[in-house]
């Protein structure tokens, strides 16, 4: 099933499954027990699909982007952090930082994974029991905060506003039966700059789950970036930095597009 979370014309947000192209109302609790009505849904804004309560991130986890990265294959997954202020819905800007000026600001395609229940300990067999369904994300970069003024951390360059879109739908499981074959790319102005499988993953899904659940509980709501594949805009020749009137395109197999325009960000000292 493909899941859209959306604003009605009072402003109310809600679940609505997408069926022959019309959307119908979701009752229920996303997470546990919900079904479809039949009533059409009053969609006046997709949001992203999820409000995450964490945002786990693993970098450097497809092979061909380690190579162009020059950097070697890690012996476990590398995990960092975004918060839930970068989160954006589709169709919504991604700000170039102006106030916390960057001038290296990256796309990175990703498979972001969506927790259903609490995951604690999850072996590699049991890992994708835990999972609600998947989306399209980008994994928004300022690569001058993440790799020369972060000092030694990538959060700094990964925690701004907006560095996060999601969308367009969750798609529930039973439709992505594996999630480690999904042809992924980006589009940047309608140029292809990555173009990828998800089967190029070094840790595939269920591994990433059983390592980020070690020790540790996944809450429900817990969304789970899972890499990008080569062609980012740091390693073209010259880089392609993201500017004003830029639009970037996510496209997963399965998913659908995840399309966001690219402004600076407009703020004053508060």
């Amino acid at each position: 099933m493909k899941i859209i979370r959306y604003q009605d014309i009072q402003g109310n947000i809600a679940y609505a499954a997408i069926e022959n192209g019309a959307y119908y109302k979701i009752e229920g609790d996303i997470y546990t027990n919900y079904e479809t009505t039949k009533q059409v849904a009053d969609v006046q804004k997709i949001l992203a699909p999820i409000n995450p309560t964490s945002i786990l991130c693993v970098g450097l986890n497809y092979k061909e982007h380690a190579r162009e990265a020059n950097m070697d294959i890690p012996e476990f997954p590398v995990l960092f952090v975004k918060g839930v202020n970068t989160v954006q819905h589709p169709e919504g800007l991604i700000l170039i930082p102006t106030f916390l000026e960057s001038n290296e600001v990256d796309y990175e395609c990703e498979l972001a994974v969506i927790i259903k229940k609490a995951c604690k300990n999850a072996s590699r067999e049991t890992a994708l029991d835990y999972v609600l369904g998947y989306t399209c994300s980008n994994d928004v970069s300022a690569r001058d905060w993440q790799l020369k003024k972060g000092g030694g951390q990538w959060c700094r360059g990964k925690f701004f506003d907006t560095f996060v879109p999601l969308g367009p739908c969750l798609v529930t499981t039973d439709e992505i039966p594996n999630p480690n074959n999904l042809n992924i790319r980006t589009l940047l102005n309608d140029e292809v700059m990555q173009d990828s499988n998800t089967s190029d993953m070094i840790f595939d899904v269920a591994a990433i789950i059983e390592f980020l659940s070690g020790s540790t509980t996944l809450l429900p709501g817990t969304v789970i970036l899972t890499g990008t594949p080569p062609g980012v805009g740091m390693s073209q020749d010259p880089p392609r930095w993201l500017k004003p009137g830029d639009t970037v395109t996510i496209e997963i197999e399965k998913i659908g597009q995840l399309i966001n325009p690219v402004e600076k960000e407009k703020t004053q000292l508060k």
